[in-house]
């Protein structure tokens, strides 16, 4: 495999082996290469067309995965599961099992904000590698790459419960004790290129939960989180305490 782009061949060999199969070295450097990249280097053709392609891939395989590992499940349910699977965050996290923010072709200024280990750059960036991986050989060696990618995330999704998707969970948590929606309140700070959100979540005008990340998604579902930790002990609480018929038996017992 030739030098191709800077992306030198030892590399190009590791990333395609946790990829499972071979790539065009001119097409691998396309997916890996970002948009700040491309405009140092004079417009040249960028990521962003591979990783349209590879998000509908990736969306299909997984939610084929889950409909046929999951019979039983509602379609809600299998909503949320695929979401927690395909999430940016998700994918980023699967990005860096790889080491893919050392392969990502950044201009100087994203790579010196930080922009290897941006989720959204790590996320596209492994969805425009499915991409390519689709346009040299078809469906059935991406559905293997992807399964090989994802797996882990799929099989913990089965098992995350509320965890799949906090905002939802919360929602549905609070609308069954009777206290109506929930609201988010997020703003952000800082310079675009390190920009972090912060946001509170809201019941009947009370703060619940606050949460912080670098997307107000990701802000708000950590807001959520940590809402619904307190919503739920606060139930279970409840559920805990005597009532008031069960106080009056135990204040007869005792004066026996």
């Amino acid at each position: 495999m030739r030098h191709t782009a800077g992306l030198p061949p030892e590399s190009a060999a590791r990333l395609l082996g946790w990829l499972g199969c071979e790539l065009d070295p001119d097409l691998l450097v396309l997916a890996l290469t970002h948009r700040s990249f491309a405009h140092e280097a004079g417009g040249i053709p960028t990521n962003e067309r591979l990783e349209f392609l590879g998000d509908s891939i990736l969306g299909l395989v997984v939610t084929e995965f889950l409909y046929r590992n999951h019979p039983e499940a509602p379609e809600g349910e299998l909503a949320k599961m695929r979401a927690a699977c395909v999430s940016q965050r998700a994918l980023a996290a699967i990005a860096r099992t790889i080491d893919l923010g050392t392969f990502v072709l950044l201009g100087r200024g994203e790579r010196a904000t930080g922009g290897a280990d941006k989720d959204s750059i790590l996320s596209d960036t492994l969805e425009a590698l499915l991409g390519a991986v689709y346009l040299s050989h078809g469906l059935e060696p991406t559905r293997k790459a992807v399964l090989s990618l994802v797996g882990p995330s799929l099989a913990a999704a089965a098992e995350m419960g509320a965890g799949l998707d906090w905002k939802t969970s919360l929602q549905e948590l609070s609308a069954a004790r009777g206290l109506g929606p929930v609201e988010y309140q997020a703003e952000g700070s800082g310079p675009d290129h390190a920009r972090v959100f912060t946001a509170d979540v809201l019941i009947q005008g009370e703060r619940w939960g606050t949460g912080a990340g670098s997307s107000k998604k990701q802000a708000e579902q950590q807001a959520a989180e940590n809402a619904y930790h307190r919503l739920e002990a606060e139930v279970l609480a409840a559920a805990d305490a005597p009532t008031a018929s069960e106080t009056q038996v135990t204040f007869e017992e005792r004066d026996q």
